[in-house]
Order: C-alpha cells, then sequence, then structure tokens
C-alpha cells in the first residue's frame, strides 16, 4: 500500500490525502454507497402503492381517475356506485367530468376501489 497523507487541525485528522492510483481503485465504493444510501431513503418512504400501467395510460389518455381504476378492477358502474353508495348517474357524472364529485364522495369511491383517496381527485381539486 502506498503512502497517506493525513492533514490535522487542532491536533486531529481532518482529511487524508491518497495516492491517485488507491482512488482509482477505491472510488466505485463511494458509488455504490451513495447509491445504496438511496435507494435505503427511498424504500423507508416507500408507501406500498403502486399505480399499475393500466391505469397510467388511461389516465394519460384523458380518462377520470375514478374510471381508470374502476376499468382496472374490472368493475361496472352499477357495481361501483352499489359499492360506494352513490347512484349509477352521479358516478357517471363523476368519470365524464361533467360534475366534479365531493370529498366525501371521492372518498366511497376509493374505499370501494380499494386506493388511497388522494389517487382519485385530479390535478386542482
Amino acid at each position: 500500500m502506498t503512502d497517506i497523507q493525513f492533514i490535522e487541525r487542532d491536533g486531529r485528522r481532518e482529511y487524508a490525502v491518497v495516492p491517485i492510483e488507491v482512488w482509482e481503485r477505491v472510488k466505485h465504493l463511494m458509488e455504490e454507497a451513495g447509491d445504496v444510501a438511496l435507494f435505503d431513503a427511498a424504500k423507508a418512504s416507500d408507501d406500498g402503492l403502486r399505480v399499475p400501467a393500466a391505469v397510467l395510460d388511461a389516465e394519460l389518455a384523458g380518462d377520470h381517475p375514478v374510471k381508470a381504476w374502476r376499468n382496472y378492477r374490472r368493475l361496472t358502474q352499477d357495481a361501483l356506485a352499489r359499492a360506494a353508495g352513490l347512484s349509477k348517474p352521479y358516478l357517471s357524472q363523476i368519470e365524464n367530468r361533467s360534475r366534479k364529485g365531493g370529498a366525501e364522495a371521492l372518498r366511497r369511491l376509493a374505499q370501494a376501489l380499494d386506493v388511497p383517496g388522494d389517487i382519485l381527485a385530479e390535478s386542482g381539486e
């Protein structure tokens, strides 16, 4: 091994200066440590929710989130309206955006679709 130079401040080692050949052999370890830290942070904040590609594709194509999730869950409007305790016309109006749908209606729909409530709200709601 080659010599490493230490720089001290107030009698304590504060920096280490290593020859470039040593750095070239170990620098990947620093990059890997950073990657591991990022992964660990992402994993710690993971809420477990995964949005299926079919739902995302439907929303990007213009479907209301309620409709996208209803279709993904393979529910009819009748079945979802019944499960959420709403009328089918009201559900239809939410899905085609002629009515916004109140917070309570969206909460019921989210519960019936087994998704977090905020996932059904559109931008600006």
